[in-house]
Formats: C-alpha cells, structure tokens, sequence
C-alpha cells in the first residue's frame, strides 16, 4: 500500500522525529511511505483564527498535492479533522455564498483518504500489535479534535495496550481539554495555562512517566505547563512510542 505522511506544520517545524517515527512504524508494517515535498499548511490555523476564505487556497493546495495517493496519514488529529470535518464544511459555504460547487468538488477526493495515525493502524491495517516495545509507566490524553471531531475512541488505548513492556495507567478527568485550543491560548492565556495545569496535576496524580498523546501541539502546551511546574513527567507522542522496538528503543 502507497500512502502520503501529510506531517504538518508544528511537526515539520518543531517535531520532525514524530515523522521519522511514523515512516519506520509503518516501513515495518509493510506501508510505503512518501513524503510529498510541496505539502505545506491545510489552512486550520486561518479557518480557525476566522480567515475561511484565506485558508482555501491552502485546501486546494492540500488536495492538489495529496489528491492520487490511496490514503494520506498524520499524525494529529486536529489536522485530520481539518481535512475530514471542515474541508466539506468549506465546500459547503463556498456554494451557499453563490460561488459554485468547484472548492468543494475540488477538495472531495482527499476527505475520505485522510487518516489520523491510530486509525490507519486499527481501521486500515486492521493492526493493534504493532510490534512495538516501551517500558515505560504512560497515561494517554485523548485530544479535542481526535475525541470529538474525529472520534478516535479507543483506538489508542488498544494500541498502547498491545505495546510490550508499556503499562498503560488512566488518566483522571482524560476527556477534558488541555487548555491549548491553537489561538485559544494566545487569546485567553490564563484560562488556557490553568487548564493546562489541570491536566499536569491530573497526570502526575497517575505516577507515569510518560503522558501520552496524538497531537505535538497539544503536547507543547503540556511540555511547557510541566516544565513550569518542573514535574517529573515527559510529553511523547503516540507515534515514537509505537515506533520503538527492543532493537531499536526510544528514549
């Protein structure tokens, strides 16, 4: 199987091991893998700022470049729901506002392909024993966009479950917001970092090393909550966590 890594911006920019991770994962589970070079931004952080139209031709771009690949796979869950969820919503608007149905039969063939990682794993391979070995105490935070946009659901847990060596400890008050919501953040600090501390204090109440989650973005605001509060716990995304073998381990 030929599959697009759509990798994003904060990963592209500030993260790319969560990308190499997700190229050997899938490597050692028989997926070729490209990485399309003109892949840029998929236009979540303009639509989300209130800047819909300023993020279609990001779209088209996206769809341009990723458009002829059986799936398109990445490791964030706000970015796939960009794709599933709202490219179909601008579509939608684009013919409400009289301007035909061209962006949204433009960006049609991409919303069904694109996958965030753990349910190309468990949707598409039909996989949750990736192979994978972590010992390592690890509490998981299921993000906003992936619990509710895209509703993961247990995918990630069942994933870690399987992961040898790693031992999986619920996390309290799991289905609240870490507080990180993109521009949510800038705009309303205080509300933001004391629901980010919240989420700290939740997962250290845990005694796991690790917090575990599926979006680098969410997991920055988090990084830096616990560097604040000089907590013991380290952010690692789900994918270098399922990407570490006993020949291979990570960190």
């Amino acid at each position: 199987m030929r599959v697009a890594l759509f990798l994003t911006c904060v990963n592209d920019t500030l993260y790319p091991d969560t990308g190499r991770a997700v190229v050997k994962l899938l490597t050692r589970l028989g997926v070729e893998v490209d990485f399309p070079s003109a892949q840029t931004c998929c236009g979540q952080a303009h639509y989300n700022t209130g800047y819909r139209h300023e993020a279609e031709p990001l779209a088209r771009k996206f769809s341009d470049v990723f458009r002829d690949y059986e799936a398109i796979v990445t490791p964030s869950g706000s970015c796939g729901a960009m794709v599933r969820e709202l490219y179909p919503r601008m579509g939608e608007r684009a013919r409400a506002e009289g301007r035909g149905d061209t962006l949204a039969r433009t960006l049609a063939p991409v919303v069904p392909r694109t996958y965030e990682l753990t349910e190309f794993l468990v949707d598409v391979l039909g996989v949750t024993d990736v192979g994978a070995y972590y010992p390592h105490e690890v509490t998981y935070h299921p993000t906003c966009h992936g619990l509710r946009s895209l509703g993961l659901g247990d995918r990630p847990l069942r994933l870690l479950r399987a992961v040898k060596g790693l031992e999986l400890v619920a996390l309290p008050g799991a289905e609240e917001c870490c507080g990180f919501g993109g521009t949510f953040a800038v705009k309303n600090a205080d509300v933001s970092a004391a629901m980010g501390t919240d989420k700290v204090r939740n997962a250290e109440s845990t005694g796991a090393e690790v917090l575990c989650a599926g979006d680098n973005s969410c997991l920055m605001h988090l990084g830096g909550t616990m560097s604040r509060l000089r907590s013991r716990m380290r952010p690692v995304h789900i994918a270098e966590i399922l990407a570490s073998t006993e020949e291979e381990p990570a960190a």
